[in-house]
């Protein structure tokens, strides 16, 4: 390695990597001081210094002025420090110019190695100064590679990871294809990659509805609440401070420009956006759409909801495999159960059964419980007698009669429930044995000789 010259080289390296000369000037010195330490002693003391005049690194060993000198190898006499410095006296350190000419191809090799390292660690410093203040942005990059199943993604000035929990199921790409992503983390105590990104959080979601509409970005429309399973369906809930805004129409645009642009940017995903509300059971309502909903029962204390919606929007409300009522849950942070209008009629049914027990009690008091939340024998048997025997017409004795009745029953629906489920899966094993064997007995016939047929 040679190490005289270096100003050209110094200056090249400052430009091509964006770092500033005292960075690089810095590991040239230290570079230069473990090379001589490997080759003086690790114990001497030695300083270097880059002499801009000569272009090169010049290396000083510090030795203590002595009288009578008794350690050469540490030790300078006083005639010969006053040579080096005028004013040098007994005990003062002195530093000698060591000869770096016969710097061996190893020596210079270890000087190079820290210079590399070094000089990596400036461009991560520089990475992590220009993108600290980006965390939480969308930032457009090209994918350059696989690592592992994260994708390496190219910034410009830096590489970021796209790691593999991060990206969105079904979604693909190449090397060279655009990229747009979240800003999630910036770490600066790593190796490689310093920059994490994501596609599948719900910042990102919010960031690109803060992109394509004005009002969210001048706050006079804000996302309350997200839900999001990536490259499936999200729902967002938004509220306006202004009355005269409508958050939801903002959000979709001019004929559903705006959330347009955000569904193609995530390549299809459905997004429902519906209006936050402070009333608990409609902004359930709204966060269940599109199905209808026909009435809600609230338990505050433990933060749910019985959702009663008619029997043809039963599948509607419950989603694809449980997804509207399960992204509706996330949305709200209520605990919500989808019943049928048809399962609270013979719900309602089976607890006016339960309070009959109770002379001239039945079906207004059954409804009476619906409402205040018993929406289960289970409930009913379980509840609490005082609370029974607050209703109208019931005392402490009716009420012990009904939660005992309302036990009864639940072990005869369940029993009854079982029986069918029973008899159901028994009348579909005979239906597919039936259906088996009309499917082999065409092949059995084609197998088999015929009546005129004389076989060999």
């Amino acid at each position: 390695m040679n190490i005289s010259g270096l100003k050209r080289e110094i200056d090249q390296i400052a430009k091509d990597k964006g770092i500033t000369k005292s960075v690089i000037i810095k590991a040239l010195e230290d570079a230069m001081i473990q090379a001589a330490r490997r080759k003086y002693g690790q114990e001497k003391e030695i300083e270097a210094r880059f002499n801009e005049e000569l272009g090169e690194i010049e290396l000083f060993e510090f030795r203590t002025v002595v009288e009578t000198l008794t350690d050469p190898e540490n030790q300078i006499t006083l005639e010969r420090g006053r040579e080096l410095d005028p004013e040098a006296e007994e005990g003062d350190q002195i530093g000698v110019k060591l000869d770096t000419s016969d710097f061996g191809r190893i020596l210079a090799q270890a000087a190079k190695q820290v210079i590399i390292q070094r000089v990596r660690d400036a461009e991560r410093d520089n990475v992590y100064e220009e993108y600290k203040d980006r965390k939480g942005e969308v930032v457009n990059g090209i994918v350059r590679r696989f690592e592992k199943g994260a994708l390496i993604v190219d910034l410009g000035r830096a590489e970021a990871i796209l790691p593999a929990k991060e990206q969105v199921p079904r979604e693909s790409y190449r090397p060279g294809d655009r990229i747009r992503a979240y800003v999630l983390d910036i770490n600066k105590a790593t190796k490689g990659p310093q920059i994490v990104l994501s596609r599948a959080c719900t910042q990102m979601l919010t960031k690109l509805f803060e992109q394509e509409v004005p009002e969210i970005y001048e706050s006079i429309v804000s996302i309350v609440s997200v839900a999001r399973e990536p490259g499936g369906r999200s729902k967002i809930a938004v509220a306006s401070r202004d009355s005269d805004v409508d958050p939801v129409g903002a959000c979709v645009g001019m004929k559903g420009s705006r959330v347009q642009a955000v569904v193609q940017e995530l390549r299809g995903e459905r997004i429902d956006i519906v209006p936050w509300s402070p009333d608990p059971a409609r902004y359930v309502c709204s966060a269940l759409s599109p199905a209808q909903v026909s009435r809600v029962i609230i338990d505050e204390g433990s933060k749910s909801m019985d959702v009663i919606v008619p029997d043809d929007q039963l599948s509607l409300a419950i989603g694809r495999k449980g997804q509207n009522v399960r992204l509706a849950v996330q949305l709200t942070g209520w605990r919500i159960d989808i019943k049928s209008e048809s399962k609270m009629r013979e719900m309602a049914r089976w607890i006016a059964e339960a309070v009959s027990v109770v002379d001239g009690c039945g079906e207004p008091e059954a409804e009476l419980l619906l409402q205040r939340g018993i929406t289960s024998l289970e409930d009913l048997a379980d509840s609490d007698a005082d609370f029974l025997a607050s209703l109208p017409g019931i005392d402490a004795a009716g009420a012990q009669a009904i939660k005992t009745r309302a036990a009864e029953l639940a072990r005869e629906k369940t029993e009854q429930e079982a029986r069918e489920t029973a008899e159901r899966l028994a009348e579909e094993a005979r239906l597919a044995a039936e259906a088996a064997a009309v499917a082999a007995a065409p092949a059995a016939e084609s197998g088999a000789p015929g009546k005129n047929e004389v076989s060999g």
